[in-house]
This record gives C-alpha cells, sequence and structure tokens, in this order.
C-alpha cells in the first residue's frame, strides 16, 4: 500500500509515553467543553485555547487521573487483544483515504488511514465528543518532522472500520491539523493487525484479520 505518511507535514516517526504517576494534568492536557458566540458546543483542549471572554462559562470535561462527572459509567472490558471482521474500503487514486472510524462500538471519527504513522492518533475535541475518559491517561511525547510534542494517550475498548474491529489499544490525544472533516489518523497499532490488500483494479483497501 501507498504510505500516506507526512501528509501536511506530520509524519510520525515514534510515540514515547510513560505512565502518569498520581500527577496532576496540566491545564494544556484539560478538555474543555464551551459554547461559542453563535450557540453552537465545542470541545478544546486547555482553557487557554478558549476566547477569552467565553472561559466563564467553560466546563472542564475530564484529565488524568481526574474523573469526569460526564463521563460513562466504567465497564467491563476484555484484556487481551481482539481482531475481527473484513473491511472494504473505497479509495481514490491520489487522495488520502478518509474512513469514519467507530470508536467503542458508538459514535465514529473521521481518520485518514495512514501506514506511515506508528500510532493512531485523534484529535482531544473528537475524543471528547465520543466520550472518551482520561481517567487513564498515559502521558508522553510525539516526535514527527515539526517536532516534538508533549501528548497524552488514552485507552479506547475498540475501533472499528467498515466491519473490521480490534481492540482494545491506546490512542494518541493530539490535534495534527488536517482540516475540517478530518480529525486524526489510523495507524499501524490497528492496521498491523489486519493483512492489508490493494485492490487497485476496483479502488478498493481490504482488511482482513491476520
Amino acid at each position: 500500500m501507498a504510505s500516506l505518511k507526512g501528509f501536511r507535514g506530520l509524519l510520525l516517526v515514534g510515540v514515547t509515553l510513560g505512565l502518569v504517576s498520581g500527577a496532576s494534568a496540566p491545564t494544556s492536557a484539560q478538555i474543555y467543553r464551551w459554547t461559542d458566540e453563535r450557540g453552537d458546543i465545542r470541545y478544546s483542549q486547555g482553557i487557554n485555547s478558549i476566547p477569552p471572554q467565553l472561559r466563564g462559562g467553560a466546563v472542564m470535561m475530564s484529565s488524568p487521573g481526574q474523573p469526569s462527572g460526564s463521563d460513562p459509567a466504567p465497564q467491563a472490558s476484555p484484556s487481551p487483544t481482539s481482531t475481527t471482521g473484513t473491511a472494504r474500503i473505497p479509495f481514490t487514486p491520489g487522495q488520502p483515504i478518509v474512513v469514519d472510524a467507530k470508536v467503542n462500538g458508538s459514535g465514529t471519527t473521521r481518520l485518514i488511514l495512514d501506514t506511515g504513522a506508528q500510532g493512531t492518533v485523534i484529535s482531544p475535541t473528537a475524543l471528547a465528543a465520543l466520550g472518551v475518559s482520561y481517567r487513564d491517561a498515559v502521558r508522553g511525547s510525539i516526535k514527527g518532522v515539526t517536532g516534538d510534542a508533549k501528548v497524552l494517550a488514552v485507552r479506547v475498548d475498540s475501533i472499528e472500520v467498515e466491519g473490521a474491529r480490534f481492540g482494545p489499544l491506546m490512542v494518541v490525544s493530539h490535534d495534527v491539523g488536517l482540516g475540517s472533516g478530518r480529525d486524526g489518523l489510523l495507524g499501524r497499532d490497528f492496521l498491523d493487525n489486519f493483512i492489508v490488500t490493494i485492490d487497485s483494479a476496483n479502488r478498493i483497501v481490504i482488511l482482513s484479520p491476520k
């Protein structure tokens, strides 16, 4: 498969994570829900990302080690990883392959399938909208061609694309700036659990469980 690495200058070449050992999260790691001037609900990472005049109405959603009042009740999930289903994903040659990824069996997010990204990355805004908890988040760093960034990784029970499902796995919470309608990258931590086949004639990428 032709890799999409380097898209918008990102190219994830490594993710280093360390356990959060009871330390409080920095302000920039906290997720806030707020309402803009038009009355639309928005989610942002860090209070400083919210316009000053609107911060008074912002509500903190969650942070590592600090349960959010809006977080769903904990649910039992399998400890061992599981891979199920086969996906048939249409693509247009020369264009990024964008998929609707179902997270934890419910809400969906738009991700670019990227065989050059070692890990899956989803924006904090999308994760907050999906109700993903930061209760057991892991702090670390992510390296790209534009430099290093401090990030958090959160556990999701599963990610499913067109019927191909894998989980649980740790997802990096980071806004990679891919533009409207693209919430992040679906990386090799998901893709390497499948046999990836390119059907160029029919313009379909097939993911089959290994």
